[in-house]
């Protein structure tokens, strides 16, 4: 009798897996990619029949044959994301994700050029100024919105222009960082380029790891800490959470100055890695347009739910549907066709409750009820494990 109550207790629910908010997350997300998809597939049939099968075969799997690019490339929209969802937990939504991300590759440059340290931890050094940077361009939008209740997307979209002029002047008015003949940065000393992973033909490197590493902390922190808790509850319902106790003004500060520096690490990330041509480095061109990275990572935070689970995930996948759609080209697609698919995606995933409630829904109307007749004869009645308790 004991063994069938242990069975009991312990068996497999499927209901408990339809009714979970993980489940709904996903769910979500599959079938704004599936639709995207298919809109995708269907404007390749418009623009050119003859190729589309080709085409979309690229789309979905060409990203295999890149496997380090698309790991390499999901780095920098990975933390970008990371720092989208993180304040969107706080109920902000951090829309200055380019600023601080171009804030962060710059004192990333600054300390690979300016800074003579040892090779082992040169690289390290120039991370962590990458990441100050990033903290010190949310900070500001923070103390806006903390003490003057200044919306922080009209602080924080300015200062993705505030930024990126500041960003440009400065290395356009440096000898040392820019080489004016090929309007860019020069190369970056191989001391302060993060170790690569060894893959051949590629630029992916140990930031991929770190971001995956932050993205589990991020995890932990949110769901399993005081600190998690207060943010989220912030985030809920600010009126309340105040009335309890919790430091609302700190909070905010300290999210958007979290998630500055997330976005920082991912400038840092993307320019510090080591290029795949031996003597050369990744380099940065000051042309006066915001990084599409900071944006980006709004996608992917949105397609992860805010979840930083499901924003690795949804930034791999990102990097590989984008690194397909560079070979559709070769089949006489323009490259902005993966932009369409990507923005179709990003649109459905926006009416993810919709879609959540939908196909939950029909989970529970038809396989949770199946499922429920065909495991009723194998339960233990709740008077049976009173008894035998």
């Amino acid at each position: 009798m004991q063994d069938k109550i242990n069975l009991n207790k312990n068996k497999f629910s499927f209901k408990k897996i339809i009714y979970s908010g993980g489940f709904a997350s996903f769910s979500s997300a599959l079938m704004a990619i599936i639709l995207g998809l298919i809109f995708g597939f269907i404007v390749m049939l418009i623009a050119k029949p003859e190729s589309a099968g080709a085409g979309f075969k690229f789309i979905t799997l060409g990203g295999f044959k890149r496997i380090g690019d698309v790991f390499y490339f999901a780095t920098p929209i990975l933390m970008t994301g990371l720092s989208v969802g993180f304040a969107f937990n706080m109920g902000l939504f951090n829309i200055g994700a380019s600023g601080q991300y171009t804030m962060g590759m710059f004192f990333a440059m600054y300390v690979g050029f300016m800074w003579d340290l040892p090779p082992s931890i040169h690289w390290i050094v120039a991370i962590l100024a990458g990441m100050l940077g990033g903290m010190l361009w949310g900070f500001i939008p923070g103390i806006f919105k903390a003490f003057l209740n200044v919306n922080e997307v009209i602080t924080s979209i300015m200062f993705n222009y505030i930024g990126m002029y500041i960003v440009d002047m400065a290395i356009q008015g440096s000898s040392t960082m820019y080489k004016f003949e090929q309007t860019r940065t020069n190369y970056l000393p191989a001391s302060v380029q993060i170790p690569s992973l060894g893959i051949p033909n590629s630029n992916v490197n140990w930031g991929i790891i770190l971001a995956i590493a932050i993205g589990i902390v991020l995890y932990i922190v949110l769901q399993k800490t005081i600190f998690g808790y207060e943010l989220k509850a912030t985030g809920f319902n600010k009126f309340a959470s105040e009335y309890a106790g919790m430091k609302g003004k700190k909070n905010i500060i300290l999210t958007m100055i979290i998630a500055g520096g997330l976005s920082g690490l991912g400038g840092a990330f993307a320019i510090l890695a080591p290029s795949a041509i031996a003597g050369s480095s990744m380099t940065y061109e000051p042309i006066n347009i915001i990084a599409p990275n900071g944006f980006n990572g709004i996608a992917v935070a949105l397609l992860g739910n805010s979840h930083p689970i499901g924003t690795i995930f949804s930034s791999i996948f990102i990097s590989h549907i984008q690194r397909g759609g560079t070979l559709a080209s070769l089949v006489g697609y323009k490259p902005e066709i993966i932009d369409v698919v990507i923005a179709v995606i990003i649109y459905f995933s926006a009416f993810a409750a919709v879609m959540n409630e939908t196909l939950v829904n029909f989970f529970k109307n038809h396989i949770g009820k199946k499922h429920d007749k065909e495991t009723a004869n194998n339960e233990v009645s709740d008077n049976e494990i009173k008894e035998a308790e």
